[in-house]
């Protein structure tokens, strides 16, 4: 079992959910991430750059419990919150990944209207004939503000390789979709150009360290996933935020009155 697998249940009054951080290698240069901005309108990170995902529903769980060979309730989670960010990736962005082979755009595009219209993987897969690889989602990070109404959010990696691929963004939940490195998120960031909560902006900070998928990859394996709750602290008369060390995160925090929050 992994790390992510032994991690215990969500707290009591949070919302469990899953995000994947999307690679494709650029021709020249580290490699690209794809995030979506949200909708302004959202209750979560209204008008924000963020990586694809959402809630684990029920659904996932379900499904999860089928494929599991263990019945393990931890492993359960862990499947489920696989599942689910394979699920929004092509809710969201009309993307398929975590599948044994690869999928042409007009099978995409498919798969994902008949997602809208079963709201659920398992009946997509039997019409498509598809099978899970959950195994291609590396897991990378587990964000859990303590407070209820808080999203318990599983980050998880994955590679598309080079190469162009299809996607069309939602117009429900986000408004733009894009690939970006994760320096350049942070300068546009840093400019204006977008905007990102503090989970996402220490992730592409800790996502600018690695030139390639390999490099992301071999970290995520060396460091077990622990859950992640920034805290609040003073520091020279300052309020910051911000999270614990040991976890391959090269900034720890930044003062309070900076910090775009969900």
């Amino acid at each position: 079992m992994s790390d992510a697998a032994a991690s215990p249940a969500s707290p009591a009054g949070t919302i469990p959910a899953a995000t994947v951080v999307i690679f494709r290698q650029a021709q020249a240069g580290p490699p690209e991430l794809l995030m979506v901005q949200r909708a302004k309108a959202m209750r979560f990170a209204g008008g924000a750059a963020v990586f694809p995902g959402g809630r684990i529903d029920p659904s996932d769980h379900t499904l999860a419990a089928t494929l599991s060979a263990t019945g393990d309730h931890a492993g359960i989670d862990d499947l489920a919150a696989r599942i689910a960010g394979i699920r929004e990736t092509l809710e969201e962005t009309g993307l398929a990944i975590g599948l044994t082979r690869p999928v042409s755009g007009p099978d995409a595009e498919r798969a994902r209207a008949l997602l809208a219209k079963e709201g659920a993987l398992a009946p997509v897969l039997a019409q498509m004939g598809w099978t899970l690889a959950v195994e291609a989602l590396i897991p990378f990070a587990r964000w859990c503000p303590q407070w209820p109404g808080a999203f318990d959010t599983f980050f998880h990696l994955a590679d598309l390789g080079s190469g162009a691929v299809d996607l069309l963004v939602d117009n429900t939940e986000n408004s733009r979709l894009f690939w970006m490195s994760a320096a350049d998120a942070l300068t546009a960031a840093d400019n204006g150009e977008i905007s990102v909560i503090f989970p996402t902006r220490r992730n592409l900070e800790r996502l600018a360290l690695f030139a390639s998928f390999a490099e992301a990859r071999s970290q995520a394996e060396a460091i077990p996933v622990r859950m992640i709750t920034p805290a609040k602290l003073e520091r020279d008369g300052e309020p910051w935020l911000t999270i614990p060390d040991g976890l391959g995160y090269p900034v720890l925090g930044q003062p309070l009155a900076s910090v775009q929050r969900g």
